[in-house]
């Protein structure tokens, strides 16, 4: 039903709120653009949340696929609900507020954002599936649960007669703590995809910051706080970067492509992932990690050298 690579719309917050500001401002037409190339590309699924400035993300998201036209026909949405300071009783109140900045569009996946609300997990897991007997949305997910949450929101989804159907965390080459502690293990326990975030690492794995590290000093706000960004972890990192490009070029792509492709290969179906992009060139790069297949001796090689490269585990 849904491609392995979705769009992340983290981007579109059009630099609204704390959140919204990690990224610059896109203008509009470049968001036109961006998901226009996506769709093109066979990504079929978009990924938003309320906390993207403050709405601005979804409603930028609408009128993108509203500009795409025919080509948005068939297209899936997955939204998240903020939960910071926040009761369950929250879920039904703002929901209205998810529909009106995505344009009356369905909501395929709903998904609690993060493991910090003022009630319980199992409350919350009532209010999602509450939606779903409404028809306001179709499916119940969670954001940055670990493995128990994950258990307890599945066990209240059961008896509702609904399954939890994904968890939204961190993955990538730099970042397999998920395959330690459990997460990965329950969700394909569960029957539960992982959809991945940051899967480039912030733009690490695409090699750009090894191929010209004075862009790491152009970083700003909070992304200038990544310790993968400097010199010494650089150098650790390369052997993994260079083997990227390397078998990357080996399917007439990059080391994005190669680092994209292990992430939605490397664990059969488990894993989707949601690169963002900034450019219309961006989102061309990441759908050409749909193209091929990398082969088990390169999945394996890659796994063995982002260890060497002080991935965290």
């Amino acid at each position: 039903m849904l491609s392995p690579l979705g769009l992340g719309c983290w981007q579109f917050s059009r630099g609204q709120g704390m959140i919204g500001g990690f990224w610059n401002a896109i203008d509009d037409e470049a968001s036109k653009e961006i998901v226009r190339v996506s769709l093109e590309g066979g990504i079929n699924w978009f990924d938003t949340a309320e906390i993207y400035g403050r709405g601005e993300s979804e409603q930028a998201l609408d009128e993108a696929l509203t500009a795409a036209g025919d080509l948005a026909r068939g297209s899936h949405i997955a939204t998240k609900w903020w939960p910071a300071m926040r009761t369950a009783a929250n879920i039904p109140q703002t929901i209205a507020e998810r529909q009106r900045r995505l344009g009356g569009r369905r909501i395929d996946l709903y998904m609690v954002h993060q493991p910090w609300s003022l009630s319980p997990v199992a409350s919350e897991m009532r209010q999602m599936a509450k939606l779903v007997e409404r028809g306001m949305i179709a499916n119940v997910g969670v954001s940055n649960f670990s493995a128990k949450q994950m258990r307890e929101s599945d066990r209240v989804l059961r008896t509702f007669g609904l399954r939890l159907a994904s968890n939204q965390v961190k993955y990538n080459l730099l970042d397999r703590r998920i395959e330690k502690n459990g997460i990965l293990e329950t969700a394909q326990e569960l029957g539960c995809a992982i959809i991945a975030y940051s899967p480039l690492e912030q733009g690490l794995l695409s090699g750009k910051f090894h191929r010209q590290p004075a862009l790491a000093n152009q970083v700003k706000g909070l992304r200038r706080m990544m310790n993968s960004l400097g010199p010494a972890a650089l150098a650790q990192s390369a052997p993994l970067i260079e083997a990227l490009e390397r078998i990357g070029a080996a399917y007439g792509g990059s080391a994005t492509q190669a680092a994209l492709n292990w992430l939605i290969h490397a664990r059969g179906d488990t894993v989707f992932a949601i690169p963002g992009a900034s450019k219309a060139k961006h989102a061309e790069e990441n759908v050409r990690a749909m193209t091929f297949r990398l082969a088990a001796d390169e999945l394996a090689e890659l796994e063995e050298l982002s260890l060497r490269a002080g991935a965290k585990v």
